[in-house]
């Protein structure tokens, strides 16, 4: 017993050797930076430019009849009366009637060009919440500090962000070495098929292959990760994919007066909480994984020392994961029921019932994937399933090796000193993933610090910027371009 002991003993001493050494290894892999100094930005003026930016109501709808044209050209028609050099030096068209490619001709052509997107649209105000709102949404108010309306965060500050930069690069009298494009798409809320993906086959024709590509994405956030109170600047290098699986039953109709041991509604409805059990695995992976990277070598030695031997402790991390639906979705490809239908009268048995479960797919998961695993969690033959169209795969990683991260990584070091640069998962859909076909350098990241009570605003109520974040994204975009192209 007391060699027994003994050898427990020893190997629990060599065990913790092992997890301390490989917390003590852990290093810093953020960039080191020298200060810069910031370009002056009149923070009211462009906060006053977005402002009425957001006063034109360019809504996207599934239904493309309703799209109102007089919006997006009234749109077009006043950046150019904002940015009057943008619109003078550089060279603009119209893509598909309502999206716009901006091209700042560089003087070195043999250079790869750096292409920024943004999007024109926004979502529709939830009817009957508009008195929810502390400002009009369509309004377009500077009001408390914030810029107030639909489209602030959610993407016309961008637009109007990166604009600004050109336009104050441009006073300054820059003249890029390498080429830059800005292509602003107006159908992203809706999958940016009429939009960006008429830009890519433009660009494409024209053989471009950009550096890299930023879009709207990760932001600059505080407190969400226990441990950790630094901010990080969370830049998505891959997307989640998107499914729709419908499962239909149908079955002979009748009176309820003389049911059968299951309606179509019962038969439909335990299928589904089957599903909805049945989760998909979780899997500490790929951008995830990375950000945990990322930032642990800056956390407490406990937590370094748990995060250095993820061997050891995948595990207890991914169950800690679980915990919240934002944190969830970045390790899982996720389950949602969001339709059910069936009937017609409370006495008629439905003769079909169906129900509609979206799936956000993880990198590394795939479309008939989801599907199979539907067909596996149901397994009943009355239940008919298939993937509805629109469905999309996820994206790959984009490499954080390349020099295209480090000038992006360097950049928010600069303007945002402190923060963590760390790549992510966006969850949500972008128009970057329509660029694959041009570059794998494909990131995103909203220069803006955020909360989650921000975060909550974006197609929500009372979306609003702060003038100061939006002159700060201003300055971001400025100095980007400074690093990459100038």
């Amino acid at each position: 017993m007391r060699r027994a002991l003994s050898f427990l003993a020893l190997g629990a001493l060599a065990l913790l050797t092992v997890l301390v050494s490989n917390a003590l290894r852990l290093t810093s892999k953020q960039i080191e930076v020298p200060p810069v100094q910031p370009v002056a930005v009149d923070a009211p003026a462009v906060a006053a430019q977005l402002a009425e930016a957001l006063q034109i109501p360019t809504i996207s709808h599934q239904d493309a009849t309703k799209l109102d044209r007089e919006s997006f050209l009234a749109l077009h028609r006043y950046l150019v009366e904002q940015f009057p050099l943008v619109h003078a030096r550089l060279t603009r068209e119209t893509v598909n009637d309502y999206s716009l490619l901006y091209t700042w001709a560089g003087s070195e052509p043999s250079r790869k060009p750096v292409l920024l997107l943004a999007h024109l649209d926004v979502v529709p105000v939830e009817p009957g919440t508009d008195a929810q709102w502390e400002q009009p949404p369509f309004a377009g108010r500077v009001a408390d500090g914030y810029v107030w309306g639909r489209g602030a965060l959610d993407d016309k500050g961008t637009v109007v962000a990166v604009l600004a930069a050109v336009e104050t690069l441009l006073r300054a009298g820059v003249q890029p070495r390498a080429t830059v494009l800005l292509a602003f798409g107006h159908d992203e809320e809706v999958g940016g098929e009429r939009g960006a993906q008429q830009i890519v086959t433009l660009l494409q024709s024209r053989h471009v292959e950009p550096e890299y590509v930023l879009d709207e994405g990760g932001v600059i956030i505080q407190g969400v990760i226990p441990g950790l109170s630094a901010p990080v600047a969370a830049v998505g290098i891959a997307e989640k994919g998107s499914v729709s699986v419908e499962l239909v039953v149908h079955v002979a109709g009748g009176h309820s007066s003389s049911p059968p041991p299951h309606t179509a509604v019962g038969i439909l409805s335990a299928a589904v909480e089957r599903v909805e059990t049945q989760q998909m695995p979780v899997e500490l992976r790929g951008a995830t994984r990375g950000l945990v990277d990322a930032v642990a070598p800056e956390m407490p030695f406990a937590l370094r020392l748990v995060f250095a031997n993820l061997w050891l402790f995948s595990g207890l991390v991914e169950r800690q994961l679980l915990v919240t639906p934002a944190a969830n979705a970045t390790v899982r490809t996720t389950t949602a029921a969001t339709m059910i239908d069936g009937g017609v009268k409370e006495n008629v048995l439905p003769t079909t019932a169906r129900a509609v479960i979206n799936f956000r797919i993880l990198p590394g998961d795939t479309v008939d994937g989801v599907v199979e695993h539907v067909r596996h969690a149901v397994d009943d033959p009355r239940v008919e399933i298939h993937a509805l169209p629109g469905s999309r795969e996820p994206t790959p990683d984009a490499p954080v090796d390349v020099p295209a991260y480090a000038v992006l990584a360097r950049t928010i070091r600069q303007v945002f000193p402190g923060a963590l640069v760390a790549p992510y998962l966006t969850i949500g859909g972008t128009d970057a993933r329509n660029y694959a076909p041009l570059t794998r350098n494909l990131y995103r990241f909203t220069p803006i610090v955020a909360d989650p009570t921000d975060v909550v605003r974006v197609h929500g109520t009372n979306e609003r910027l702060s003038v100061e974040n939006f002159a700060r994204a201003v300055q971001f975009y400025v100095q980007l371009l400074r690093n990459s192209a100038a």
